[in-house]
Protein backbone atom coordinates (compact mmCIF):
# COMPACT_ATOMS: atom_id res chain seq x y z
CA UNK A 1 0.00 0.00 0.00
CA UNK A 2 2.73 2.40 1.08
CA UNK A 3 4.70 1.77 -2.13
CA UNK A 4 1.70 2.57 -4.29
CA UNK A 5 1.09 5.75 -2.31
CA UNK A 6 4.72 6.85 -2.77
CA UNK A 7 4.51 6.18 -6.51
CA UNK A 8 1.28 8.13 -6.78
CA UNK A 9 2.86 10.97 -4.85
CA UNK A 10 5.84 11.03 -7.22
CA UNK A 11 3.52 11.00 -10.28
CA UNK A 12 1.42 13.72 -8.69
CA UNK A 13 4.48 15.87 -7.88
CA UNK A 14 5.75 15.45 -11.44
CA UNK A 15 2.38 16.58 -12.77
CA UNK A 16 2.44 19.62 -10.47
CA UNK A 17 5.98 20.45 -11.61
CA UNK A 18 4.94 20.16 -15.25
CA UNK A 19 1.93 22.36 -14.65
CA UNK A 20 4.03 24.94 -12.81
CA UNK A 21 6.62 24.85 -15.60
CA UNK A 22 3.81 25.38 -18.11
CA UNK A 23 2.48 28.37 -16.15
CA UNK A 24 5.99 29.80 -15.79
CA UNK A 25 6.62 29.29 -19.51
CA UNK A 26 3.27 30.89 -20.35
CA UNK A 27 4.03 33.80 -18.03
CA UNK A 28 7.49 34.22 -19.51
CA UNK A 29 6.02 34.05 -22.98
CA UNK A 30 3.29 36.57 -22.16
CA UNK A 31 5.76 38.85 -20.38
CA UNK A 32 8.03 38.53 -23.43
CA UNK A 33 5.09 39.41 -25.67
CA UNK A 34 4.19 42.35 -23.42
CA UNK A 35 7.78 43.59 -23.50
CA UNK A 36 7.77 43.33 -27.30
CA UNK A 37 4.46 45.23 -27.53
CA UNK A 38 5.80 47.93 -25.22
CA UNK A 39 9.00 48.16 -27.29
CA UNK A 40 6.87 48.79 -30.44
CA UNK A 41 4.86 51.46 -28.58
CA UNK A 42 7.94 53.19 -27.12
CA UNK A 43 9.72 53.27 -30.47
CA UNK A 44 6.64 54.79 -32.09
CA UNK A 45 6.34 57.36 -29.29
CA UNK A 46 9.97 58.36 -29.74
CA UNK A 47 9.60 58.76 -33.52
CA UNK A 48 6.44 60.90 -33.00
CA UNK A 49 8.26 63.24 -30.61
CA UNK A 50 7.54 66.96 -31.02
CA UNK A 51 9.91 68.77 -28.64
CA UNK A 52 9.56 72.54 -28.77
CA UNK A 53 12.80 72.94 -30.79
CA UNK A 54 11.47 70.64 -33.52
CA UNK A 55 8.16 72.55 -33.62
CA UNK A 56 10.07 75.80 -34.14
CA UNK A 57 11.90 74.18 -37.07
CA UNK A 58 8.55 73.09 -38.56
CA UNK A 59 7.14 76.63 -38.14
CA UNK A 60 10.23 78.16 -39.79
CA UNK A 61 9.97 75.65 -42.66
CA UNK A 62 6.29 76.58 -43.11
CA UNK A 63 7.23 80.29 -43.35
CA UNK A 64 10.00 79.54 -45.88
CA UNK A 65 7.60 77.48 -48.03
CA UNK A 66 4.99 80.26 -47.87
CA UNK A 67 7.54 82.74 -49.26
CA UNK A 68 8.52 80.27 -52.01
CA UNK A 69 4.90 79.58 -52.99
CA UNK A 70 4.13 83.31 -53.23
CA UNK A 71 7.24 83.95 -55.34
CA UNK A 72 6.32 81.71 -58.27
CA UNK A 73 3.79 79.12 -59.44
CA UNK A 74 5.10 75.67 -58.53
CA UNK A 75 7.83 77.21 -56.38
CA UNK A 76 6.78 75.23 -53.33
CA UNK A 77 4.79 72.22 -52.15
CA UNK A 78 2.44 74.92 -50.80
CA UNK A 79 0.32 76.13 -53.73
CA UNK A 80 -0.39 79.53 -52.08
CA UNK A 81 -3.36 80.10 -54.40
CA UNK A 82 -4.43 83.69 -55.07
CA UNK A 83 -8.14 83.71 -54.21
CA UNK A 84 -9.03 87.12 -55.74
CA UNK A 85 -10.83 87.88 -52.47
CA UNK A 86 -9.58 91.39 -51.73
CA UNK A 87 -12.55 92.64 -49.71
CA UNK A 88 -13.40 90.69 -46.59
CA UNK A 89 -16.72 91.50 -44.89
CA UNK A 90 -16.71 94.49 -42.52
CA UNK A 91 -20.06 94.02 -40.82
CA UNK A 92 -21.62 96.93 -42.73
CA UNK A 93 -23.08 94.68 -45.46
CA UNK A 94 -26.84 94.94 -46.04
CA UNK A 95 -29.34 93.05 -48.15
CA UNK A 96 -30.40 89.56 -49.17
CA UNK A 97 -27.67 87.13 -50.25
CA UNK A 98 -27.58 83.46 -51.17
CA UNK A 99 -24.94 80.76 -50.81
CA UNK A 100 -24.45 77.39 -52.47
CA UNK A 101 -22.08 74.95 -50.77
CA UNK A 102 -21.02 72.02 -52.98
CA UNK A 103 -18.32 69.84 -51.51
CA UNK A 104 -19.55 66.26 -51.37
CA UNK A 105 -22.51 63.97 -51.93
CA UNK A 106 -24.87 66.63 -50.53
CA UNK A 107 -25.02 70.33 -51.24
CA UNK A 108 -26.56 73.13 -49.21
CA UNK A 109 -28.44 76.23 -50.28
CA UNK A 110 -28.69 79.10 -47.84
CA UNK A 111 -30.08 82.62 -47.74
CA UNK A 112 -29.34 85.36 -45.29
CA UNK A 113 -30.71 88.85 -44.69
CA UNK A 114 -27.90 91.16 -43.56
CA UNK A 115 -28.79 94.27 -41.59
CA UNK A 116 -25.48 96.12 -41.29
CA UNK A 117 -23.64 96.83 -38.02
CA UNK A 118 -26.82 97.08 -35.93
CA UNK A 119 -28.67 94.00 -37.08
CA UNK A 120 -25.92 91.76 -38.55
CA UNK A 121 -27.51 88.45 -39.63
CA UNK A 122 -31.19 89.26 -39.32
CA UNK A 123 -32.63 86.03 -40.67
CA UNK A 124 -31.11 82.87 -42.09
CA UNK A 125 -32.55 79.79 -43.82
CA UNK A 126 -30.84 76.68 -45.11
CA UNK A 127 -31.73 73.51 -46.96
CA UNK A 128 -29.69 70.38 -47.72
CA UNK A 129 -30.10 68.41 -50.95
CA UNK A 130 -28.72 64.93 -51.75
CA UNK A 131 -27.14 64.46 -55.17
CA UNK A 132 -28.39 61.29 -56.92
CA UNK A 133 -25.34 59.00 -57.46
CA UNK A 134 -25.82 58.80 -61.25
CA UNK A 135 -25.36 62.60 -61.51
CA UNK A 136 -21.92 62.35 -59.84
CA UNK A 137 -20.56 60.38 -62.79
CA UNK A 138 -22.70 61.69 -65.65
CA UNK A 139 -22.53 64.89 -67.71
CA UNK A 140 -21.78 68.42 -66.53
CA UNK A 141 -25.12 69.84 -67.76
CA UNK A 142 -27.11 67.20 -65.85
CA UNK A 143 -25.39 67.98 -62.52
CA UNK A 144 -25.60 71.76 -62.86
CA UNK A 145 -29.22 71.59 -64.09
CA UNK A 146 -30.09 69.61 -60.95
CA UNK A 147 -28.35 72.18 -58.73
CA UNK A 148 -29.99 75.15 -60.53
CA UNK A 149 -33.43 73.56 -60.18
CA UNK A 150 -32.90 73.02 -56.43
CA UNK A 151 -31.78 76.66 -56.12
CA UNK A 152 -34.87 77.88 -58.01
CA UNK A 153 -37.17 75.84 -55.72
CA UNK A 154 -35.42 77.33 -52.69
CA UNK A 155 -35.74 80.89 -54.07
CA UNK A 156 -39.47 80.25 -54.61
CA UNK A 157 -39.90 79.70 -50.84
CA UNK A 158 -38.46 83.13 -49.94
CA UNK A 159 -40.68 84.53 -47.18
CA UNK A 160 -41.62 88.07 -46.18
CA UNK A 161 -38.66 88.34 -43.81
CA UNK A 162 -36.35 88.55 -46.83
CA UNK A 163 -36.18 91.75 -48.87
CA UNK A 164 -34.45 92.15 -52.21
CA UNK A 165 -33.94 95.82 -53.07
CA UNK A 166 -36.09 96.83 -56.07
CA UNK A 167 -34.45 96.43 -59.48
CA UNK A 168 -31.64 94.22 -58.13
CA UNK A 169 -30.51 90.77 -59.18
CA UNK A 170 -30.12 88.11 -56.49
CA UNK A 171 -26.45 87.42 -55.73
CA UNK A 172 -24.84 84.15 -54.69
CA UNK A 173 -21.62 83.03 -53.02
CA UNK A 174 -20.51 79.64 -54.40
CA UNK A 175 -18.42 77.41 -52.13
CA UNK A 176 -16.90 74.77 -54.39
CA UNK A 177 -14.62 72.44 -52.43
CA UNK A 178 -12.81 70.80 -55.33
CA UNK A 179 -9.46 71.81 -56.86
CA UNK A 180 -9.98 74.90 -59.04
CA UNK A 181 -7.67 77.20 -60.97
CA UNK A 182 -9.13 80.57 -60.04
CA UNK A 183 -8.94 83.38 -62.62
CA UNK A 184 -11.06 86.09 -60.92
CA UNK A 185 -13.29 86.48 -57.86
CA UNK A 186 -16.14 84.81 -59.78
CA UNK A 187 -14.50 82.38 -62.19
CA UNK A 188 -12.32 79.33 -61.98
CA UNK A 189 -11.73 76.18 -64.01
CA UNK A 190 -12.04 72.73 -62.48
CA UNK A 191 -8.64 71.01 -62.21
CA UNK A 192 -9.99 67.58 -61.19
CA UNK A 193 -12.85 65.96 -59.32
CA UNK A 194 -12.38 64.24 -55.94
CA UNK A 195 -14.75 62.62 -53.36
CA UNK A 196 -16.42 60.18 -55.76
CA UNK A 197 -17.29 62.65 -58.54
CA UNK A 198 -16.15 61.89 -62.06
CA UNK A 199 -17.73 64.14 -64.71
CA UNK A 200 -15.19 64.28 -67.49
CA UNK A 201 -16.72 67.05 -69.60
CA UNK A 202 -16.62 69.49 -66.64
CA UNK A 203 -12.84 69.23 -66.16
CA UNK A 204 -11.15 72.38 -67.48
CA UNK A 205 -14.47 74.26 -67.59
CA UNK A 206 -15.33 77.40 -65.61
CA UNK A 207 -17.62 76.07 -62.86
CA UNK A 208 -19.27 79.49 -62.41
CA UNK A 209 -20.00 79.56 -66.17
CA UNK A 210 -21.52 76.06 -65.96
CA UNK A 211 -23.78 77.05 -63.04
CA UNK A 212 -24.74 80.38 -64.67
CA UNK A 213 -25.73 78.64 -67.93
CA UNK A 214 -27.85 76.14 -65.99
CA UNK A 215 -29.61 78.98 -64.11
CA UNK A 216 -30.25 80.81 -67.41
CA UNK A 217 -31.71 77.65 -68.97
CA UNK A 218 -34.47 77.58 -66.32
CA UNK A 219 -34.93 81.36 -66.13
CA UNK A 220 -33.44 81.85 -62.66
CA UNK A 221 -32.10 85.41 -62.51
CA UNK A 222 -29.15 85.11 -60.13
CA UNK A 223 -25.49 86.25 -60.35
CA UNK A 224 -22.54 84.38 -58.85
CA UNK A 225 -20.63 87.15 -57.05
CA UNK A 226 -17.88 85.01 -55.49
CA UNK A 227 -16.35 81.57 -56.00
CA UNK A 228 -14.59 80.41 -52.82
CA UNK A 229 -13.55 77.34 -50.85
CA UNK A 230 -14.63 76.45 -47.31
CA UNK A 231 -11.42 77.77 -45.69
CA UNK A 232 -11.85 81.23 -47.22
CA UNK A 233 -15.52 81.09 -46.19
CA UNK A 234 -14.41 80.43 -42.61
CA UNK A 235 -12.03 83.42 -42.80
CA UNK A 236 -14.87 85.63 -44.08
CA UNK A 237 -17.30 84.42 -41.39
CA UNK A 238 -14.70 85.05 -38.70
CA UNK A 239 -13.82 88.53 -40.02
CA UNK A 240 -17.50 89.54 -40.25
CA UNK A 241 -17.86 89.28 -36.48
CA UNK A 242 -14.30 90.23 -35.53
CA UNK A 243 -12.09 92.59 -37.56
CA UNK A 244 -8.96 91.20 -35.84
CA UNK A 245 -9.30 87.86 -37.68
CA UNK A 246 -6.23 87.45 -39.92
CA UNK A 247 -6.27 83.73 -40.76
CA UNK A 248 -8.51 80.67 -40.80
CA UNK A 249 -7.66 77.01 -40.33
CA UNK A 250 -9.89 74.00 -41.02
CA UNK A 251 -9.15 70.90 -38.94
CA UNK A 252 -11.70 68.31 -39.97
CA UNK A 253 -11.61 65.25 -42.20
CA UNK A 254 -9.00 67.21 -44.18
CA UNK A 255 -7.08 70.33 -43.28
CA UNK A 256 -6.28 73.68 -44.88
CA UNK A 257 -5.44 77.28 -44.00
CA UNK A 258 -6.06 80.71 -45.55
CA UNK A 259 -4.86 84.12 -44.44
CA UNK A 260 -4.80 87.80 -45.38
CA UNK A 261 -1.58 88.80 -47.18
CA UNK A 262 -0.39 92.24 -48.19
CA UNK A 263 -0.82 92.31 -51.99
CA UNK A 264 2.64 93.87 -52.56
CA UNK A 265 4.21 90.84 -50.79
CA UNK A 266 3.04 88.46 -53.56
CA UNK A 267 5.75 88.48 -56.26
CA UNK A 268 3.75 86.14 -58.54
CA UNK A 269 0.78 88.58 -58.58
CA UNK A 270 1.03 90.50 -61.86
CA UNK A 271 -2.33 92.28 -61.84
CA UNK A 272 -3.22 95.72 -60.54
CA UNK A 273 -2.86 96.01 -56.78
CA UNK A 274 -6.31 95.86 -55.19
CA UNK A 275 -7.68 99.06 -53.62
CA UNK A 276 -7.74 97.44 -50.18
CA UNK A 277 -4.06 96.50 -50.50
CA UNK A 278 -4.97 93.01 -49.23
CA UNK A 279 -5.34 89.62 -50.88
CA UNK A 280 -6.58 86.39 -49.31
CA UNK A 281 -4.28 83.44 -49.96
CA UNK A 282 -5.54 79.86 -49.93
CA UNK A 283 -2.44 78.01 -48.72
CA UNK A 284 -3.53 74.40 -49.35
CA UNK A 285 -1.30 73.65 -46.35
CA UNK A 286 -2.27 69.96 -46.25
CA UNK A 287 0.39 69.50 -48.94
CA UNK A 288 3.18 70.96 -46.75
CA UNK A 289 6.14 68.69 -46.18
CA UNK A 290 9.51 69.14 -44.52
CA UNK A 291 12.42 67.00 -43.35
CA UNK A 292 11.59 68.30 -39.85
CA UNK A 293 8.19 66.55 -39.73
CA UNK A 294 8.35 63.57 -37.33
CA UNK A 295 7.32 60.83 -39.77
CA UNK A 296 7.29 57.15 -38.81
CA UNK A 297 7.32 53.94 -40.87
CA UNK A 298 3.52 53.75 -40.30
CA UNK A 299 3.05 57.16 -41.94
CA UNK A 300 5.26 56.13 -44.83
CA UNK A 301 3.34 52.93 -45.57
CA UNK A 302 0.00 54.76 -45.15
CA UNK A 303 1.19 57.30 -47.73
CA UNK A 304 2.46 54.68 -50.19
CA UNK A 305 -0.84 52.78 -50.02
CA UNK A 306 -3.00 55.93 -50.29
CA UNK A 307 -4.84 57.25 -53.36
CA UNK A 308 -2.38 60.18 -53.58
CA UNK A 309 1.11 58.92 -52.65
CA UNK A 310 3.63 61.67 -51.99
CA UNK A 311 0.88 64.30 -51.67
CA UNK A 312 -0.83 65.88 -48.63
CA UNK A 313 1.84 64.65 -46.18
CA UNK A 314 1.00 67.26 -43.50
CA UNK A 315 -2.71 66.38 -43.81
CA UNK A 316 -1.91 62.68 -43.39
CA UNK A 317 -0.41 63.23 -39.93
CA UNK A 318 -2.76 65.87 -38.50
CA UNK A 319 -6.27 65.48 -39.96
CA UNK A 320 -9.32 63.48 -38.99
CA UNK A 321 -9.28 61.26 -42.07
CA UNK A 322 -6.02 59.64 -40.95
CA UNK A 323 -5.51 59.75 -37.15
CA UNK A 324 -7.62 56.65 -36.42
CA UNK A 325 -5.94 54.81 -39.28
CA UNK A 326 -2.46 55.48 -37.82
CA UNK A 327 -3.65 54.03 -34.48
CA UNK A 328 -4.96 50.94 -36.33
CA UNK A 329 -1.64 50.41 -38.10
CA UNK A 330 0.33 50.46 -34.85
CA UNK A 331 -2.17 48.10 -33.15
CA UNK A 332 -1.87 45.76 -36.14
CA UNK A 333 1.94 45.65 -35.77
CA UNK A 334 1.56 44.95 -32.04
CA UNK A 335 -0.96 42.17 -32.74
CA UNK A 336 1.16 40.62 -35.47
CA UNK A 337 4.60 40.81 -33.87
CA UNK A 338 3.78 40.74 -30.15
CA UNK A 339 0.44 38.82 -30.07
CA UNK A 340 -1.01 41.87 -28.30
CA UNK A 341 -4.60 40.62 -28.69
CA UNK A 342 -3.86 36.89 -28.33
CA UNK A 343 -2.37 34.21 -30.55
CA UNK A 344 -3.98 35.32 -33.79
CA UNK A 345 -4.36 38.75 -35.38
CA UNK A 346 -8.02 39.86 -35.17
CA UNK A 347 -9.29 39.80 -38.80
CA UNK A 348 -11.08 43.18 -38.53
CA UNK A 349 -7.82 44.83 -37.48
CA UNK A 350 -6.50 44.15 -41.00
CA UNK A 351 -9.12 46.41 -42.63
CA UNK A 352 -7.77 49.88 -43.55
CA UNK A 353 -9.73 52.85 -42.15
CA UNK A 354 -12.02 50.63 -40.04
CA UNK A 355 -11.02 52.64 -36.96
CA UNK A 356 -12.39 56.14 -37.48
CA UNK A 357 -11.10 59.20 -35.66
CA UNK A 358 -14.42 59.79 -33.78
CA UNK A 359 -14.00 56.27 -32.28
CA UNK A 360 -10.36 57.01 -31.45
CA UNK A 361 -11.50 60.24 -29.75
CA UNK A 362 -14.17 58.37 -27.72
CA UNK A 363 -11.48 55.94 -26.46
CA UNK A 364 -9.02 58.76 -25.74
CA UNK A 365 -11.65 60.63 -23.66
CA UNK A 366 -12.75 57.55 -21.67
CA UNK A 367 -12.67 58.47 -17.96
CA UNK A 368 -14.33 55.32 -16.53
CA UNK A 369 -12.22 53.37 -14.01
CA UNK A 370 -12.32 50.18 -16.12
CA UNK A 371 -12.06 52.05 -19.46
CA UNK A 372 -15.32 50.46 -20.59
CA UNK A 373 -15.68 52.75 -23.63
CA UNK A 374 -12.31 51.44 -24.89
CA UNK A 375 -13.46 47.87 -24.24
CA UNK A 376 -16.74 48.34 -26.10
CA UNK A 377 -15.12 50.11 -29.07
CA UNK A 378 -12.54 47.30 -29.45
CA UNK A 379 -15.38 44.75 -29.25
CA UNK A 380 -17.88 46.53 -31.53
CA UNK A 381 -15.48 47.75 -34.23
CA UNK A 382 -12.60 45.27 -34.20
CA UNK A 383 -14.43 42.27 -32.65
CA UNK A 384 -11.76 41.98 -29.94
CA UNK A 385 -13.45 40.76 -26.72
CA UNK A 386 -12.34 40.43 -23.10
CA UNK A 387 -9.48 42.90 -23.19
CA UNK A 388 -7.68 43.49 -19.90
CA UNK A 389 -7.48 46.91 -18.25
CA UNK A 390 -3.72 46.85 -18.92
CA UNK A 391 -4.36 46.39 -22.66
CA UNK A 392 -7.00 49.15 -22.71
CA UNK A 393 -4.60 51.57 -21.03
CA UNK A 394 -2.06 50.96 -23.80
CA UNK A 395 -4.71 51.70 -26.45
CA UNK A 396 -5.51 55.03 -24.74
CA UNK A 397 -1.79 55.86 -24.59
CA UNK A 398 -1.45 55.12 -28.30
CA UNK A 399 -4.41 57.45 -29.09
CA UNK A 400 -2.70 60.11 -26.98
CA UNK A 401 0.62 59.80 -28.86
CA UNK A 402 -1.07 60.15 -32.29
CA UNK A 403 -3.40 63.02 -31.28
CA UNK A 404 -0.64 64.92 -29.45
CA UNK A 405 1.67 64.82 -32.46
CA UNK A 406 -1.14 66.07 -34.76
CA UNK A 407 -2.22 68.83 -32.39
CA UNK A 408 1.32 70.10 -31.74
CA UNK A 409 2.16 70.13 -35.46
CA UNK A 410 -1.08 72.07 -36.16
CA UNK A 411 0.09 74.67 -33.62
CA UNK A 412 3.49 74.85 -35.36
CA UNK A 413 1.70 75.45 -38.69
CA UNK A 414 -0.27 78.33 -37.17
CA UNK A 415 2.96 79.79 -35.76
CA UNK A 416 4.41 79.62 -39.30
CA UNK A 417 1.56 81.84 -40.58
CA UNK A 418 1.97 84.29 -37.68
CA UNK A 419 5.73 84.48 -38.39
CA UNK A 420 5.06 85.23 -42.06
CA UNK A 421 2.83 88.13 -41.00
CA UNK A 422 5.31 89.37 -38.38
CA UNK A 423 2.76 88.78 -35.62
CA UNK A 424 4.83 86.31 -33.58
CA UNK A 425 6.76 89.01 -31.71
CA UNK A 426 6.05 92.23 -29.84
CA UNK A 427 6.80 95.17 -32.17
CA UNK A 428 7.87 98.52 -30.75
CA UNK A 429 6.53 97.58 -27.34
CA UNK A 430 2.93 97.31 -28.57
CA UNK A 431 0.97 94.10 -28.98
CA UNK A 432 -1.43 93.88 -31.93
CA UNK A 433 -4.30 91.47 -31.38
CA UNK A 434 -4.42 88.62 -33.91
CA UNK A 435 -7.35 86.22 -34.14
CA UNK A 436 -7.22 82.88 -35.97
CA UNK A 437 -10.65 81.46 -36.88
CA UNK A 438 -10.87 77.66 -36.61
CA UNK A 439 -13.50 75.25 -37.85
CA UNK A 440 -13.87 71.54 -38.58
CA UNK A 441 -15.06 68.47 -36.70
CA UNK A 442 -11.63 67.54 -35.36
CA UNK A 443 -11.19 70.94 -33.72
CA UNK A 444 -14.82 71.12 -32.59
CA UNK A 445 -15.35 67.61 -31.19
CA UNK A 446 -11.94 66.17 -30.24
CA UNK A 447 -11.39 68.26 -27.11
CA UNK A 448 -8.03 66.71 -26.10
CA UNK A 449 -6.70 67.53 -29.59
CA UNK A 450 -8.02 71.08 -29.35
CA UNK A 451 -6.69 71.61 -25.81
CA UNK A 452 -3.25 70.31 -26.75
CA UNK A 453 -3.09 72.50 -29.86
CA UNK A 454 -4.06 75.62 -27.92
CA UNK A 455 -1.60 75.00 -25.06
CA UNK A 456 1.21 74.23 -27.54
CA UNK A 457 0.59 77.50 -29.39
CA UNK A 458 0.79 79.36 -26.05
CA UNK A 459 4.06 77.58 -25.25
CA UNK A 460 5.51 78.49 -28.66
CA UNK A 461 4.44 82.14 -28.48
CA UNK A 462 5.57 82.90 -24.94
CA UNK A 463 4.85 86.52 -23.96
CA UNK A 464 3.01 87.22 -27.23
CA UNK A 465 0.43 84.51 -26.51
CA UNK A 466 -1.83 87.03 -24.72
CA UNK A 467 -2.45 88.85 -27.99
CA UNK A 468 -3.11 85.75 -30.15
CA UNK A 469 -6.63 84.30 -29.92
CA UNK A 470 -8.03 81.06 -31.35
CA UNK A 471 -11.74 81.44 -32.07
CA UNK A 472 -14.27 78.89 -33.28
CA UNK A 473 -15.91 80.19 -36.46
CA UNK A 474 -18.86 77.97 -37.27
CA UNK A 475 -20.23 77.20 -40.74
CA UNK A 476 -17.77 79.19 -42.81
CA UNK A 477 -18.63 77.29 -45.96
CA UNK A 478 -22.27 78.38 -45.71
CA UNK A 479 -22.69 81.85 -44.27
CA UNK A 480 -19.08 82.79 -45.18
CA UNK A 481 -19.86 82.39 -48.88
CA UNK A 482 -22.99 84.57 -48.58
CA UNK A 483 -20.94 87.24 -46.77
CA UNK A 484 -18.35 87.17 -49.58
CA UNK A 485 -21.12 87.61 -52.14
CA UNK A 486 -22.12 90.71 -50.13
CA UNK A 487 -18.57 92.11 -49.88
CA UNK A 488 -18.08 91.58 -53.65
CA UNK A 489 -21.57 92.68 -54.72
CA UNK A 490 -21.98 94.49 -58.05
CA UNK A 491 -24.04 97.10 -56.18
CA UNK A 492 -21.34 98.20 -53.72
CA UNK A 493 -20.08 101.02 -55.97
CA UNK A 494 -23.67 102.33 -56.23
CA UNK A 495 -24.02 102.41 -52.43
CA UNK A 496 -20.64 104.03 -51.87
CA UNK A 497 -21.02 106.80 -54.45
Amino acid sequence: MGKVAVGATVVCAAAVCAAVALVVRHRMRSSGRWAKAMAILREFEEKCGTPIGKLRQVADAMTVEMHAGLASEGGSKLKMIISYVDNLPTGDEKGLFYALDLGGTNFRVLRVQLGGKDNRVGKQECEEVSIPPHLMIGMSDALFNFIAEALAKFVATEGEDFHLSPGRQRELGFTFSFPVRQSSIASGSLIKWTKGFSIEDAVGQDVVGELTKAMERIGLDMRVAALVNDTIGTLAGGRYYNQDVIAAVILGTGTNAAYVERAHAIPKWHGLLPKSGDMVINMEWGNFRSSHLPLTEYDQTLDVESLNPGEQIFEKIISGMYLGEIVRRVLYRMAEEAAFFGDSVPPKLKIPFILRTPDMSAMHHDTSSDLRVVGSKLKDILEISNTSLKTRKVVVELCDIVATRGARLSAAGILGILKKLGRDTVRGGEKQKSVVALDGGLFEHYSKFRGCMESTLKELLGEVSDSIVIEHSNDGSGIGAALLAASHSQYLEVEES
